[in-house]
């Protein structure tokens, strides 16, 4: 599917946030390990979260998915699956880096694998953590990277992970750790990438009922006695998402109201807001949502985006209409997503005009005359809506493989159809 996107000015837009993929993820998993019935509202129903589901019931977990909930019976830590049980997870990091560790909790050895694109993810740190943690680990082609095999028991105790390549390994093994034979203490090396997910993973799991003591993100303690209990769990909207809309205020001018928005969430993709004001964007917020409006220049900044990968894409693009330059830092982990986010955007950019440069932990964008063009997004969803935000501000720009945004969020293209026109 090609979209094309005419020059818009002037945005008067009130859009409704999504629900959270991180906080999707993560209830999902904490409810198929629980015990009893859990009930999750409002969750993000798109491919990756549908791929987490799918193999949480290849372990064994009843799952019913509706429009605007899924009921899950958990199954107390110990799930139940077939000899030789396979998860493809596609090209859904979070669902196989997460599921890693929970496959120890199965009764037989689980292989978890996915698109040629996952099988260049690394996966070594984690699956050196659990070695450390009982489990017996295999690669079925390259040492450290999917597919990968999962045997032995998540025994518990000591173990020590890098966390500066990604922070869904500590958070794979956190999501575990209440049913290991032994009280689990993770120390975390190395400065954490993108470590609110560490606050979002440690916040699901208090939710439901696991007990932790941590020293900021150095170290997390996790009790092997207080299991995960099922209820009802509301999922919040999504920040990552909503930078999208907001970024129409930036570049096309005008105003954008996002509800569904919890002002005080912990989502790390809140700081993209405070690098809009300091742009020159008025940000307010309510209860229920926040609203971003502009008018007139915006201005280039230096901001520090490693707590908020998700939306420095989103920036980059706000930043490529800017009149002085740009240097966005902490954001080499970018290289290991669903593309090397980094050298894309750069490319990108420079087809349509840009003037952008990277190393390996930052990117800069100057000024330039911006021209419209095609953009293969390498199917990479976030990719493909940033740049359809920076279209609408330009004009002309064809997104190629427009339907990779369902990856995260399916009803991007009709949330912006009235903008289109």
């Amino acid at each position: 599917m090609i979209i094309t996107l005419p020059q818009r000015h002037g945005i008067d837009l009130t859009v409704a946030a999504p629900p959270s993929k991180s906080f999707t993820h993560r209830a999902l998993i904490a409810a198929a390990l629980a015990r009893g019935t859990s009930t999750i509202i409002h969750p993000l129903i798109a491919d990756d979260t549908k791929l987490t589901m799918a193999a949480l019931r290849r372990l064994g977990v009843p799952i019913e998915a509706g429009a605007h909930s899924v009921t899950i019976e958990g199954c107390d830590g110990a799930f139940s699956c077939p000899p030789d049980t396979v998860l493809d997870l596609d090209n859904s990091g979070t669902s196989l880096r997460l599921l890693t560790s929970a496959a120890l909790l199965s009764d037989h050895p689980v292989t978890l694998t996915g698109s040629t694109r996952m099988q260049e993810r690394p996966v070594g740190p984690l699956a050196d953590a659990l070695v450390a943690l009982g489990g017996r680990i295999s690669f079925e082609q390259k040492t450290g990277f999917p597919p990968i095999t999962v045997r032995g028991r998540l025994e518990g105790g000591d173990a020590t992970i890098d966390g500066s390549a990604s922070s869904q390994f500590a958070s794979s093994i956190l999501m575990a750790a209440p049913y290991a034979q032994h009280e689990v203490v993770l120390s975390i090396t190395g400065t954490p990438a993108s470590q609110s997910y560490l606050d979002i993973t440690a916040g699901v799991m208090t939710d439901f009922g696991a007990v932790i003591q941590r020293e900021g993100y150095r170290q997390f303690e996790v009790s092997n006695r207080d299991h995960y209990t099922g209820h009802t769990y509301i999922i919040e909207g999504d920040y990552s998402s909503a930078s999208y809309f907001f970024a129409l205020a930036a570049i096309c001018g005008g105003r954008v109201a996002v509800t569904g928005l919890y002002p005080a969430s912990m989502q790390g993709d809140r700081l993209f807001l405070d690098a809009l004001q300091e742009m020159g964007c008025q940000v307010t917020y309510a209860h229920d949502g926040v609203t971003v409006e502009h008018e007139g220049p915006l201005a280039g900044i230096t901001t520090d985006m490693s707590s908020a990968p998700d939306t420095v894409q989103t920036l980059c693009m706000v930043a490529a209409v800017a009149k002085t330059p740009t240097m966005i830092t902490g954001i080499g982990h970018l290289k290991y997503k669903e593309s090397d986010r980094l050298a894309v955007t750069v490319e990108r950019l420079r087809q349509l005009g840009g003037i952008a440069n990277s190393d390996d932990d930052r990117i800069i964008i100057q000024p330039a005359a911006l021209h419209g063009g095609t953009i293969d997004p390498a199917n990479d969803h976030r990719t493909a809506m940033s740049f359809a935000v920076l279209g609408l501000g330009i004009g002309g720009v064809s997104i190629t493989g427009a339907e990779c945004v369902n990856k995260s969020f399916p009803g991007f293209w009709d949330a912006i159809k009235d903008v289109m026109g």
